[in-house]
């Protein structure tokens, strides 16, 4: 049987109220209008603290919108703080952000030094949506009938922040819906106002191709430059009397065959690749020069210009257009070609003259020896007794002067030997000194004080050896030639060589000669420009064609005082694919050096 109420009149008007309480609490809904999570808890805390006569509440969620955390603290005017404002609001923060019940105070909790209990309130059945947190100074605080209201308080907080995060996502929705709707309208106008403008531009296309076609055949048939269509097999479709006269045929029995058919065999491959790039998309046209064989099995040099096009028909066929016969001046160049390699004979053998009393003096010395030594071997052999032990050392340094002499003759020859390029491991101070040695009495005769500066860790180089030493003698030569009419001070050359850079090294000839004007000094590199009364103006050319095969450079600078620095330098390592196509380049000129 239940216990009697003490004051049922009071207990009656309590329950009134609670019930007040909770028919306001339920209508809190309808007022919530706009649906935005900050105003929804505001009004929520407001609401309990005049209802549940709370002394604090202060609520932390995350905005559903923007994913914001969102912290709201009310006081009521009644309370009168103990603690400092900051601490208490610092500690409610903390017990707030907190995550898992655990760690949340138990209902009734004091707060602090404050005679204050804490009731915490999640919003969510697990607190997954956010916490609020109450308190009072009354004592028994929370009431079951506060407890009661404070749920029911969380359970419509809840719902309302549930369904306005499901209208924030419809608006997002929405919006998004709208934009992409949007977006594809204005691609579809865009679209139909492009595909309008493609059909108008076809038919102009179209109509100026129709207004064109006479004048395309007037300029067809009256070009002054051979014109062929060919199908994408190659064969020809149409040619204009220019290229049916360059190539012998009449119309019809070009069109029997393909422009492949009539290409020599030597240009087929090349043909083919360009043609295959064509078709590929890799390139639009391109240019080839080429020899057709006529009909009457000549050969003709031509430069194509090729390109695919698009017919009528939208059908993409071959306008190789420009054929232009260049047999003639094919012709001219081979004729310079040989024109200039006799040139560079005529320079060699001019250069062997120039050496030849120093090639004399080199080769009478080790001859001498010998023939001293086996009149020497001869005495030593004769006496009585023999001194076999003189004799067999004289024939040592007969030998020894028989090599010497070899040796002479095998630079001398490999010096002025066509060859191609050799790339092998090689000393460049080693090079420069044997260069030297066959200049060493042309140099002395003309008064010439031959220094070194050689450096010691002068790493090796992969080069052409005759090559390199044709540059080291020709530079030799000119720094001796600008030296010749130095009267009022000494003739001095000097051949240093250096690093340069992490992986190339360098050689200078320093002369203290008459020096280079400025025009001679622009353009003293380029072929048959020349300073000498009988220079031929090729050799610094050739050098720098050398250089430049081995992937270096040659250049000139003036010196402090008189003279001029020739020097070069080139890479310790060399590209041979490179470097092959460098001599190609220069194969006609190399042999002048």
């Amino acid at each position: 049987m239940a216990e009697p109420v003490a004051d049922p009149e009071r207990e009656i008007k309590r329950l009134q109220r609670c019930i007040n309480d909770l028919v306001s609490l339920l209508a809190l809904p309808a007022i919530w209008s706009s649906n935005e999570p900050a105003q929804i808890v505001a009004m929520l805390l407001d609401a309990l603290l005049r209802m549940v006569r709370l002394d604090f509440a202060c609520a932390r969620l995350k905005d559903p919108a923007t994913g914001v955390p969102l912290e709201i603290f009310r006081v009521a005017d009644s309370f009168k703080l103990k603690a400092p404002p900051q601490d208490i609001g610092a500690m409610l923060s903390n017990w707030l952000k907190r995550e898992g019940h655990d760690s949340l105070p138990p209902t009734g909790s004091r707060f602090a030094r404050e005679d204050i209990s804490i009731f915490p309130v999640p919003l969510g059945i697990h607190g997954e949506i956010g916490m609020i947190l109450v308190g009072s100074e009354r004592a028994g605080f929370p009431s079951q009938t506060e407890s009661l209201l404070l749920s029911v308080a969380a359970n419509q907080a809840s719902i309302g922040l549930r369904e306005a995060a499901v209208l924030t996502e419809q608006k997002r929705i929405a919006n998004e819906l709208d934009r992409r709707v949007a977006v594809r309208t204005a691609e579809l106008a865009a679209t139909n106002e492009e595909l309008r403008k493609e059909i108008a531009a076809r038919k102009l296309e179209e109509e100026k191709l129709w207004r064109s076609e006479e004048r395309w055949r007037s300029v067809f048939e009256n070009s002054a430059v051979g014109v062929a269509l060919t199908d994408l097999t190659g064969r020809f479709i149409a040619t204009n009397p220019v290229y049916q006269k360059m190539l012998g045929y009449a119309e019809a029995e070009l069109q029997q065959l393909t422009f492949l058919d009539i290409t020599h065999e030597e240009h087929l491959p090349e043909n083919r690749r360009l043609i295959e790039d064509l078709l590929g998309g890799k390139r639009q046209q391109f240019q080839i020069e080429k020899r057709y064989r006529r009909k009457d099995g000549q050969a003709v040099w031509v430069r194509n210009n090729v390109s695919a096009v698009l017919d009528a028909d939208r059908v993409a066929r071959f306008l190789i257009a420009l054929s232009e016969d260049m047999t003639q001046r094919k012709l001219s160049e081979e004729a310079l070609a040989k024109a200039r390699a006799e040139l560079a004979e005529v320079a060699r053998s001019s250069s062997l003259g120039v050496l030849a009393a120093s090639i004399a003096h080199e080769v009478n010395q080790p001859l001498s020896g010998i023939i001293t030594n086996a009149g020497t071997c001869l005495r030593m052999l004769s006496a009585d007794p023999p001194n076999i032990d003189g004799a067999r050392e004289t024939v040592r340094r007969t030998i020894r002067d028989g090599n010497r002499a070899s040796d002479v003759i095998t630079r001398l020859r490999t010096l002025y030997s066509r060859k191609e390029l050799s790339p092998e491991s090689m000393n460049l101070n080693e090079a420069a000194q044997e260069v030297t040695e066959l200049s060493l009495s042309e140099l002395q005769r003309n008064g010439v004080m031959l220094r070194y500066e050689l450096a010691d860790d002068l790493p090796l180089v992969v080069a052409d050896r005759i090559q390199i030493q044709q540059v080291i003698l020709n530079l030799l030569r000119n720094a001796a030639d600008a030296m010749s009419s130095i009267d009022d001070h000494p003739r001095e050359l000097l051949i240093r060589t250096e690093r340069d850079g992490g992986n190339q090294v360098r050689l200078s000839v320093q002369d203290s000669g008459i020096g280079l004007t400025r025009q001679a000094a622009g353009n003293i590199f380029e072929a048959f420009y020349t300073t000498k009364t009988d220079g031929m103006g090729i050799g610094l050319s050739v050098s720098r064609s050398i250089i430049e095969a081995h992937q270096g450079r040659l250049w000139a600078t003036p010196n402090d005082g008189p003279g001029t620095t020739f020097s070069f330098a080139i890479p310790c390592t060399l590209d041979l694919d490179e470097a092959e196509a460098g001599v190609n380049r220069s194969a006609q000129s190399t042999d002048a050096a």
